[in-house]
């Protein structure tokens, strides 16, 4: 597990925390699809992902989804963070959008790190940042955009966090991801198709326009 971590942070932490981070996390992988966290549950530990991606969801009172943002190798999550500082209830769901490994570091450790390492502080501050920035982009994706807008984002974001331009979703998981209808997306995958943005086969869109 060592050379994982220090593959994926050893420039950003100093050796001796890279060797507590070796002694206390456990080392995961979660198969894609599945999940890493569940709304309401108590989390224990954080996760520090080695590879792969993770999607971050938040649940309306009809259990309708809606996607927030998507972790990547050498990220963690802020709403993860929240929870395990607060020792508060999961308010996020977390599922593994392609095959991921992944530290779970647990709770105990983050808030001793923080006085310890310098660079574990900056790490955790600088996540922070990063995933809330991401949340109000979330925001304004969903106040701003039109649907095909925000459809067309959607799918870049994909084939960003899967590093390939083809994208495997049916309809019906891009709306339940977009919190919208099939017949919806559909119809804006057939125009943006036309409109020679997006290649669609089955359960596959190639996206032609990044």
């Amino acid at each position: 597990m060592i050379e994982h971590l220090k593959d994926n942070y050893g420039y950003l932490f100093e050796d001796a925390l890279l060797q507590e981070i070796n002694q206390v996390g456990v080392f995961k992988e979660i198969p894609e699809g599945n999940k890493l966290i569940e709304i309401g549950d108590y989390i224990k530990s954080m996760p520090l992902l080695i590879s792969g991606a993770v999607k971050i969801l938040r649940e309306d009172d009809q259990g309708d989804e809606l996607v927030l943002y998507f972790i990547e190798r050498g990220d963690t999550c802020a709403m993860t963070l929240s929870c395990c500082m607060g020792q508060k209830k999961s308010e996020i769901r977390a599922i593994a959008e392609t095959d991921t490994t992944l530290i779970m570091i647990p709770v105990e450790h983050m808030s001793l790190w923080m006085g310890k390492y310098k660079s574990w502080q900056n790490f955790i501050l600088q996540s922070y940042h990063e995933r809330m920035s991401e949340l109000l982009e979330a925001i304004d994706t969903i106040a701003f955009l039109k649907m095909d807008e925000r459809i067309l984002k959607y799918l870049r974001d994909k084939a960003m966090v899967n590093h390939s331009e083809e994208i495997s979703a049916t309809h019906q998981q891009i709306a339940n991801d977009l919190h919208t209808s099939r017949v919806v997306v559909s119809r804006i995958l057939k125009a943006l198709e036309n409109n020679h943005q997006i290649k669609i086969n089955r359960n596959r869109i190639i996206l032609l326009d990044l």
